[in-house]
């Protein structure tokens, strides 16, 4: 699935941005916005002809991308894939303080 697919207000992890042509300048800005693998992202809006553009929220920052920016955007496959024992949440991108004691 891919960034544009994703329905309004729902949450997709980022496996990676694929990039159109070698080299792809936005496929690149988008990685240095913070579009990178395993970070959560949520659509926020869609406008309002064509749901173009669209609004994405990773973490505290908004973006606004037109659908052909959004589609290098490929998202985990969620439904396959089991969460990790141990992974950190990635909402908080937090280790509890009990885990570190453990260590």
């Amino acid at each position: 699935m891919r960034l544009n697919e994703l329905p309004l207000h729902c949450q997709g992890i980022i496996d990676h941005v694929a990039p159109l042509t070698q080299p792809d300048p936005i496929a690149r800005r988008l990685e240095e916005f913070g579009f990178v693998p395993g970070e959560p992202v949520t659509v926020v809006a869609y406008g309002p002809f064509g749901r173009d553009p669209m609004a994405v929220e990773i973490g505290f920052t908004r973006f606004a991308l037109r659908q052909s920016e959004a589609a290098r955007v490929v998202m985990q496959d969620t439904s396959r894939t089991p969460p990790a024992a141990g992974a950190l949440d990635p909402a908080l991108h937090t280790i509890s303080p009990d885990s570190l004691e453990d260590a």
